[in-house]
């Protein structure tokens, strides 16, 4: 199977007009669709639970952008089960033919790129920017996974032995439950469900509850490119009694999670209790939070030392365990940086993403807005060393 030499996919330029009317064009259609009902995936078969849950805009919280299913523990189990069973199957799939989806998937992301950036907009509050690079590098990601298949399915190099006939080989492990967050909700999520069974395993996809309808869309790419059923089963709903229930199912043999340092080390504590019926001990893939510094010496270039720490610290509001959230600044240069860096946090542009003049959208939720808020007065009152920073009274989202 030829495919071309893996490169990064490119960024649009959205200073070219007609790059900007094609995606102002997906959000008013995908604003078109707000309140619409999205249901769950399993086994092939699409599924409702009892109670539904909202997905509201973080830029305007009355906005519904859809309507997603609050599934339970059972519904979980029926994932799992689904899954297990796919796997039976899925298993033996040749690596070439693994590969072929998954490069059938990168290029159907390409088809609907202006769809997943919208999406990302009007569900996380990403700028336009920030939005195109999330899904090019869940293009990349996809397309480097099926490309990494094909390479990891062919022989492996062993030492030869006299008298022995080694031979090497990468086997599937089984079940793995994907957990992705809400602040790469197309990346994370496409790259980290893409790798597990692009290696020949089947996944239960529990997207974050703030982000549910970026992964929905995933999951509708994933059938148009007639992936077999049950191999990706999508279930909706809250981490607490959902995702611990998926993460402690015996037949759940690895999970691969991004997210929080509390609840990365809660999954690390659940998968590691024996269930009744379990035969493997679970592997666990946790990616949690940073706290990053850049540190700037007096024989730095101030200017590009500003511009870096401002694009670090405030990119998607900073939401990303990669910001800067902290700048170490030598004596003899720490005034004139500060007051640098003053200067430039004033011309950042904050509203409504829908706008492609915003740089700086909405935080994801009311918590994450009333969590920093706290922060700026904790740091009012103790530490005085605060430049800025407040609520921005006039704009209806988490501002």
């Amino acid at each position: 199977m030829k495919r071309p030499e893996f490169k990064n996919e490119a960024f649009q330029d959205f200073t070219k007009p007609d790059v900007r009317a094609a995606l102002a064009e997906k959000i008013r259609e995908v604003e078109k669709t707000f309140g619409q009902e999205y249901e769950m995936v399993i086994g092939g078969k699409h599924v409702k639970a009892k109670d539904p849950f909202f997905s509201h805009n973080p830029s305007k919280p009355d906005e519904i952008v859809g309507q997603f299913q609050l599934g339970t523990p059972d519904i979980g189990a029926k994932a799992i089960d689904a899954a297990l069973k796919a796997f039976e199957t899925w298993r033996f799939t040749s690596p070439e033919k693994r590969a072929e989806y998954c490069f059938r998937i990168a290029d159907k992301l390409r088809e609907k790129r202006n769809l997943f950036a919208a999406w990302l907009i009007l569900e996380v509050g990403k700028s336009w920017v920030e939005a195109d690079a999330d899904i090019a590098e869940a293009i990349d990601l996809v397309e480097f996974y099926g490309q990494e298949v094909l390479r990891y399915g062919a022989p492996q190099p062993v030492t030869p032995l006299p008298g022995e006939k080694p031979s090497a080989r990468y086997i599937p492990l089984g079940v793995g439950v994907v957990i992705p967050p809400w602040n790469f909700p197309v990346a994370i999520m496409a790259g980290m469900t893409t790798a597990a069974f692009a290696a020949g395993n089947t996944v239960v996809l529990k997207p974050s509850s703030q982000a549910p309808g970026c992964a929905t869309k995933f999951v509708e790419v994933l059938e148009e490119v007639g992936l077999p059923d049950g191999v990706v089963n999508l279930v909706t709903g809250p981490g607490g009694r959902l995702g611990e229930s998926l993460v402690a199912h015996p037949k759940t043999r690895f999970i691969s999670f991004t997210g929080s340092k509390d609840v990365g080390l809660r999954i690390n504590e659940i998968a590691a209790r024996h269930q009744q019926g379990q035969i493997w001990i679970k592997r666990v893939v946790a990616e949690m939070g940073g706290k990053n510094a850049i540190i700037v010496d007096d024989e730095a270039n101030l200017q590009a030392a500003v511009e870096g720490v401002t694009v670090s610290a405030f990119g998607y509001q900073g939401q990303k365990c990669s910001a800067c959230s902290r700048a170490i600044v030598l004596k003899d240069v720490y005034d004139e940086f500060v007051e640098a860096l003053l200067e430039r946090v004033k011309k950042i542009t904050v509203g409504d993403v829908r706008d492609p003049d915003n740089y700086m959208g909405p935080v994801i939720s009311m918590d994450a807005m009333s969590t920093i808020l706290k922060y700026i007065e904790i740091g009012d009152r103790e530490g005085r060393r605060l430049i800025g920073g407040k609520r921005i009274e006039n704009l209806p989202g988490y501002f």
